[in-house]
């Protein structure tokens, strides 16, 4: 740590004495994850990673996923095949940041700002973050509870949908084809007509996948309907839904037969927006469902399971907030006063049925009529601009669960601007996690008294910008305690507030705009965790190269991971590779373009689940129409 305190001092003296000589400044990059409403990201203290429509769909990827993993340091998305994540026993789509897991519900995913996640079990379902929706993501690392609440305690992932800008009717149409069967296509349509705009989109995916009985077949639409009700006021309603069908085979030593998943969730909401010069806000309502079938398989394909597991799952919230200018907006010591409310009915039920007679069996559980939770919240931030160059930030929220209890969460921060294009910031943040349903109702191990999960995140940054270059660097420390862990408890297992977390650890990023056909981008993490997580690598590094020339598009990149971690304790195991990608792209004529992928070219030998091989190379090849 203090070699890296000793670099990155070097780094920023090093700027001081030479930005004088620049003359130039970016544009500025307004985000809306770490504030709420519309911000410059130099005026927060926060770090926040924003991946643009044009980076997330260059590759042709039907989840927004593989791209946010390539482009955040510190960030990281288990996988087990070429397409489908899946749940249950042996999936993927965890997603890890600096060691705090997703798994659990530690990581939050947001769709404009809603929460996204399974009501009984309390994690992410990443075969529903589709990059139809994305207009942009936004990724804010370290704990965003202040603002967000529970599970927002390792970071958020913010998807902001897609709308029209401009007035006129614009079609896209993806196909596309590949290794294994893989077959990929999205259909969008964009419509503007005065006030009112309209986006509707469809996909379809399947594969066979590169293992026998691992095939996946997915379903997905969106539609966003918007309206400006007057120069200063604007409402909206939209719809999320995907439904997929996903076998898996078991690990390579112990295989499993029969082993399915009938997946479907969806997301509504609606809202209304204002936005003036001195104070902007909404209200929105939204509601998460879910329909869960799975089959759990069997190790002996002549005795199959005799019953299926179930589950129906939601989360309806109501959220307000309203953001205020405190001062003279034009003065350099004006602030900004955020207050905000949020409340959420979490509720579900997990049963089995029989296979033969379809009539609901005994759950082990423990519910007692406890199949919902409540939460409300409310919470104030406060930012205030000094001389220009100075940025204090405060805030606290007050949570109250209707099972854990009343929860604190402050945070403070400061960003100094010493030069114009650079800035340093500071963060002390806290995050939690409520325990879910299962942890406290479902199965053996459940414990009706467990206490929130806490941890406390402190973080020191640098960025900068050097007219097309830009790079930044972050140091930080994570401790946490209050872990729910799963322990011998009188010779029997039961889920406790026994674990521990102490994480620390540096990430760089870098971007050039060499010229007008070439640009570079890099990144890198380095983690070092005192009780290592799976799906935290040690070392997680990406080299980006883009080039644009005449009728020709190309991205490669370079991922390289070291000390990923897919077993930990007595049986500890690591896994190093290094992944390269290519996706080319061809404008045939004005409305058609080529375009073709390939992953993992070095065709590299690794496993990101233990005991699920990942494939070798892969291709993918299609056309998209524009009209």
């Amino acid at each position: 740590m203090k070699k890296l305190l000793s670099v990155l001092a070097c780094i920023m003296t090093g700027t001081f004495m030479t930005a004088q000589t620049t003359d130039s400044l970016q544009l500025q990059e307004v985000v809306v994850t770490g504030a709420r409403h519309a911000i410059d990201v130099r005026h927060l203290p926060m770090t926040v990673t924003v991946i643009g429509r044009e980076k997330l769909t260059e590759q042709h990827q039907a989840s927004v996923l593989p791209t946010a993993m390539q482009q955040v340091p510190g960030l990281f998305v288990t996988s087990r095949a070429m397409t489908g994540y899946g749940v249950s026993t042996g999936a993927a789509g965890g997603i890890n940041m600096r060691g705090i897991s997703g798994g659990a519900g530690q990581l939050l995913v947001l769709i404009d700002g809603h929460p996204q996640y399974q009501g009984i079990y309390g994690h992410p379902i990443s075969d529903s973050y589709q990059s139809l929706m994305a207009d942009r993501v936004e990724v804010l690392r370290g704990p965003a509870s202040v603002l967000y609440g529970s599970n927002a305690m390792g970071g958020v992932l913010n998807i902001v949908t897609r709308k029209m800008h401009g007035d006129g009717v614009k079609t896209t149409l993806d196909l596309g084809a590949g290794s294994y069967g893989t077959l990929q296509t999205e259909a969008t349509n964009q419509v503007r007509s005065g006030k009112f705009t309209s986006t509707v989109s469809a996909q379809y995916n399947r594969t066979d996948n590169h293992r026998s009985r691992m095939g996946f077949e997915q379903y997905g639409g969106y539609m966003k309907l918007g309206y400006d009700l007057s120069t200063h006021w604007n409402a909206y309603v939209d719809a999320d839904i995907t439904h997929f069908n996903a076998s898996y085979p078991g690990a390579v030593s112990s295989p499993l037969y029969d082993a399915n998943q009938w997946i479907t969730r969806g997301m509504v909401s609606a809202a209304v927006e204002n936005h003036y010069s001195r104070t902007s806000g909404a209200l929105s309502v939204y509601s998460n469902f879910g329909r869960h079938k799975i089959d759990d398989g069997t190790s002996d394909p002549a005795k199959p399971t005799q019953r299926y597991f179930r589950s129906k799952d939601a989360l309806t919230g109501i959220s307000w907030y309203q953001s205020f200018v405190v001062g003279d907006m034009l003065s350099p010591t004006h602030g900004r006063l955020t207050v905000g409310a949020d409340y959420q009915h979490i509720y579900g039920h997990a049963y089995y049925t029989s296979k033969q007679t379809g009539e609901v069996l005994d759950t082990p559980n423990k519910q007692s009529g406890k199949s919902y939770r409540n939460e409300i919240a409310g919470y104030v931030d406060y930012r205030q601009d000094l001389l220009g160059w100075l940025t204090l930030d405060a805030g606290v929220r007050v949570d109250h669960h209707s099972i854990t209890g009343t929860e604190w969460i402050p945070q403070a921060g400061v960003v100094v601007r010493p030069i114009a294009t650079g800035e340093v910031k500071a963060m002390v943040s806290k995050g939690f996690r409520n325990p879910t349903m299962r942890e406290m109702y479902l199965y053996p191990p459940s414990n009706e008294d467990l206490e929130p999960e806490r941890l406390w995140n402190y973080e020191l940054s640098w960025r900068h910008r050097l007219g097309a270059l830009t790079y930044g660097a972050n140091l930080f420390y994570i401790k946490g305690d209050n872990m729910i862990q799963t322990m011998p408890v009188d010779g029997k297992p039961r889920n406790v507030n026994t674990g521990e977390i102490e994480n620390y650890g540096a990430e760089l990023e870098l971007a050039w705009r060499v010229n007008g056909h070439w640009a570079l981008s890099t990144n890198h993490s380095l983690l070092h965790m005192e009780n290592p997580v799976v799906a935290a690598p040690t070392y997680k590094g990406f080299l980006g190269v883009d080039y644009r020339c005449c009728k020709w598009t190309v991205n490669a990149g370079l991922q390289y991971i070291n000390g990923l971690y897919t077993a930990v304790g007595n049986n500890e195991k690591k896994e190093n590779f290094c992944l390269l990608n290519l996706a080319v792209d061809y404008a045939l004529c004005k409305n058609i373009s080529l375009w073709a992928r390939g992953e993992n070219l070095l065709a590299q030998e690794y496993e990101i689940n233990l005991g699920y091989p990942m494939p070798r190379a892969t291709f993918m090849g299609g056309v998209t129409l524009n009209f």
